[in-house]
């Protein structure tokens, strides 16, 4: 404990091939303006924000979390959470690093403070050779651990078979790539041309649908079309074609859930005027046709 009476979380030296992380809770989420309630809870978090700015206070800190950030909140650590926009949106992910925490529901996650359970902290994992994630909490996630986590959310919503498994491997390689993140990826510090990339890659996610052949981004970035693409792996974490489907996928099954139109003119806004192509393409990328992907998110 600190002097402010906070609970720093337990660590254990544990080798990679004993990680074993269990997802108890993965949600996209609208918050309105303001501040939350503060809390402590049992297991881990990471609280991505997708639109809008966000602050956390920790121990009399505040942290700012600007879209395209997120913050791993450790068990047992006293937080409060505020929106500071009119519109907000978040992505939020609860886990435990050893599958050890026995997690029912959303309630099992929050501490009572008046019936504090001091053995059910989560234990968080350290690796040989880095820091734990624990010691810096604000991360900006590379276009890669992002998708990994969306998919994460898909997965827990969804509830296919399997799920829990898939869970635990995608959680896994997030983990994996924040950690490597202490190292190598620093949106501050690019490699050469990389604010460039950034730029197109803002373009590509504000207008998913339009022509982003790798010809096309060479030609738009002046630069040779081999040496664009290694580039753009480099900042982006994949090509530029799997960056562009996996923006479009994201995008539509955001309108599969949140909006009534039909599946094909949300092919369409996202770029594939052929509804049966995009259906293949979705059913592909998401083991379920899109008009079922609709219906099991409005079930759950």
């Amino acid at each position: 404990m600190d002097n402010s009476g906070f609970l720093y979380p337990l660590r254990k030296q544990v080798p990679f091939r004993d990680w074993s992380p269990s997802v108890h809770y993965a949600k996209f989420q609208k918050m309105p303006e303001g501040p939350l309630d503060g809390r402590r809870i049992y297991d881990f978090e990471l609280l991505y924000v997708r639109q809008g700015q966000a602050a956390t206070w920790i121990g009399g800190e505040r942290h700012d979390i600007a879209p395209g950030q997120l913050i791993f909140i450790p068990a047992g650590v006293y937080h409060r959470n505020e929106v500071l926009s009119s519109y907000a949106q978040f992505m939020g992910i609860h886990f435990d690093f050893q599958d050890e925490l026995d997690i029912v529901s959303e309630v099992d996650m929050v501490v009572n403070e008046a019936a504090v359970q001091e053995i059910k902290f989560g234990v968080e994992a350290l690796a040989e050779g880095f820091e734990p994630l624990s010691e810096k909490l604000v991360y900006t996630p590379t276009p890669l651990c992002v998708q990994l986590m969306e998919q994460i959310v898909h997965e827990f919503t969804m509830r296919p078979p399997a799920y829990h498994l898939l869970c635990k491997a995608l959680m896994l390689q997030v983990l994996g790539l924040l950690l490597r993140s202490q190292r190598t990826y620093n949106p501050v510090n690019l490699p050469l041309q990389g604010d460039r990339i950034l730029e197109v890659m803002t373009a590509m996610e504000a207008d998913p649908a339009a022509s982003w052949s790798n010809p096309v981004l060479a030609e738009q970035l002046a630069m040779n079309q081999d040496h664009m693409i290694k580039v753009f792996k480099k900042v982006a974490g994949m090509p530029p074609g799997e960056y562009v489907q996996m923006l479009r996928h994201r995008e539509a099954r955001r309108l599969l859930r949140e909006t009534n139109l039909s599946v094909g003119e949300i092919g369409a806004q996202v770029g594939y005027p052929d509804i049966h192509y995009f259906s293949r393409l979705f059913r592909s990328s998401e083991g379920i046709p899109p008009k079922a992907y609709r219906n099991l998110a409005r079930i759950l």
